[in-house]
């Protein structure tokens, strides 16, 4: 195995590049989102935080469904949608309460697979779609979903809190597949009951309730370490990560395993003495976790395996999305 080549692989990786338009479509909105006064955190989140009183805050957040996997299977299209969305509430800790969608489609037969994958995700995750909107008459086919939760101010997990001499913490639900219609989907939900896939979210907010994690965010279409990389990005810090130290399923490869977006994955880190709580936590979950590195103040993700080490991502030059988060 080649870190070279790994690297290479995760810095050219299309789920990583195409994150790379955010950072100027956050800088023409500039301070937008705290017109209201009521806004808890900046951009740069899994999730947006509204302060609804009572110590409570409203989390929103909206996925679109990348068009090669509406082409590719849009039954699992609409389906990954529930997912991806619940798993951007988990990820901060919160409770999912309602979905609503927009779907832009040019065909009958697309729309109702779609629509069959959002109800059977619906169903998976016992999180409601209330509505939305349709345009029956596009020449294309398009899929975007938003989603609300509840999170405690006092309990939420962030992608700006991660500090030097944090331990990062990679979980990862290895009992899965790579989903026939898309490989780079790690398949780990469809084969489990409904509890078992809800426990999965909600042994995040027991995390959160608990404080045993500075910061966090599921892992996404940039993989493993290229979400890390836009943790570290918000956070303004950089971090060590031993490669044989990340959870994975041996019948992958490292460089798929890599960019795999997982069932259920999350990047998080914690001071030393809450990782063992946080990783006993997760694989009571069914969470595979493991203490895979530290966050250093150098502003790099570095990459070792046995005694080798090469830099990842130097964030004085490289950009994941380049959006550094604030709490308000």
């Amino acid at each position: 195995m080649d870190l070279d080549d790994i690297i290479h692989s995760l810095k050219n990786f299309e789920g990583v590049t195409r994150k790379r338009p955010i950072r100027n479509i956050v800088s023409i909105l500039n301070d937008a989102f705290s017109v209201s006064g009521k806004t808890h955190l900046g951009y740069g989140d899994d999730a947006s935080a509204i302060r609804i009183g009572d110590g409570k805050l409203l989390l929103l957040a909206a996925d679109g469904i990348w068009g090669r996997l509406m082409e590719a299977d849009p039954h699992w299209a609409g389906y990954c949608s529930v997912l991806v969305n619940v798993n951007d509430i988990a990820a901060m800790g919160g409770k999912p309460v309602g979905m609503v969608n927009v779907l832009s489609i040019k065909s009958r037969e697309t729309c109702y697979s779609v629509m069959e994958g959002i109800r059977e995700g619906a169903e998976k995750f016992g999180v409601p779609m209330v509505g939305g909107h349709v345009h029956p008459d596009t020449p294309y086919d398009a899929l975007d979903v938003s989603i609300a939760g509840i999170a405690s101010e006092d309990a939420l997990i962030t992608s700006c809190d991660a500090e030097p001499g944090d331990r990062v913490i990679v979980g990862i639900d290895l009992d899965g597949r790579p989903h026939p219609s898309f490989p780079l989907n790690w398949d780990t939900t469809t084969h489990k009951t409904p509890e078992e896939v809800q426990f999965q979210i909600e042994v995040m907010s027991i995390i959160a309730e608990r404080k045993l994690v500075t910061a966090g965010k599921d892992i996404s279409n940039p993989g493993t370490l290229g979400t890390l990389g836009m943790l570290l990005e918000a956070s303004d810090v950089g971090a060590r990560v031993e490669l044989e130290s990340i959870p994975r399923n041996r019948s992958v490869k490292w460089e798929d395993w890599l960019r795999m977006y997982p069932g259920s994955g999350f990047v998080l880190t914690a001071r030393p003495e809450n990782v063992a709580e946080c990783i006993e936590l997760l694989e009571s979950a069914g969470i595979t976790a493991s203490d895979a590195g530290e966050i250093v103040s150098e502003r790099k993700l570095h990459l070792v395996h046995d005694n080798d080490e090469r830099v990842l991502f130097d964030f004085e030059r490289d950009i994941i999305t380049g959006v550094i988060e604030e709490k308000i």
